[in-house]
């Protein structure tokens, strides 16, 4: 029951006390859990951008709509997905597969094969369509191991994707940004959410079965 105790302490933080901060170690469970996540083929199709610089969250402030807990919060984490497949994306990580399993390289060639004929006849916006919604795995993660930690996480959808990527040059990694994920601690006192009733569908109503 510990991970549901987690997730209903969690909610979405909407003021940060900026003098708190997250011991390193803590941030890189957060990450290791980005990290650990599955995706599709094990492709790994996204990063995670950590930002700890004050001036450059500062600069985030007005790109995500003025949210000012891009600023206060004590990491700012930016998840960030493939622009695109390229052979040399797939082969990369079968090539690291095969060698960490100490098996012949191309042992998978068969399968990568099919997954270029299917994403490398796609148009970049379907590739990305693609990888953004890994990367969205891998989100879900950090905010559950964050819950874990209680440290407080708050998803952001709400921001200038094209502004951000331009701002970070993500293009010259071949990465478009997808999400943002502030983390730190909670400004109880000053957050009005803070202490509010955790409200969801209940679960006769949210979970459809057929039996």
């Amino acid at each position: 029951m510990a991970l549901l105790e987690d997730l209903q302490w969690r909610y979405a933080t909407k003021k940060y006390d900026s003098t708190r901060k997250v011991a390193e170690e803590n941030v890189n469970k957060i990450i290791e859990a980005a990290r650990l996540a599955p995706t599709s083929s094990g492709l790994q199709q996204f990063r995670v951008l950590v930002i700890s610089n004050q001036e450059l969250k500062e600069k985030i402030v007005p790109i995500a709509f003025d949210q000012q807990i891009v600023a206060d919060c004590s990491h700012l984490l930016v998840f960030a997905a493939w622009d695109k497949y390229t052979e040399e994306r797939i082969d990369s990580i079968f090539d690291r597969t095969t060698e960490e399993r100490g098996l012949p390289k191309g042992r998978f060639s068969s399968y990568t094969d099919r997954l270029k004929a299917i994403y490398l006849t796609q148009t970049a916006e379907e590739n990305f369509a693609h990888t953004a919604r890994q990367s969205y795995i891998g989100f879900a993660l950090s905010i559950a191991q964050a819950a874990e930690l209680k440290i407080d996480a708050t998803p952001v959808e709400g921001f200038n994707n094209s502004a951000l990527d331009e701002l970070l040059d993500l293009g010259s990694k071949g990465l478009r940004s997808v999400t943002l994920l502030p983390i730190g601690y909670r400004d109880a006192e000053n957050d009005w959410l803070s202490g509010m009733k955790k409200v969801r569908n209940p679960q006769e109503e949210f979970v459809i079965e057929y039996r």
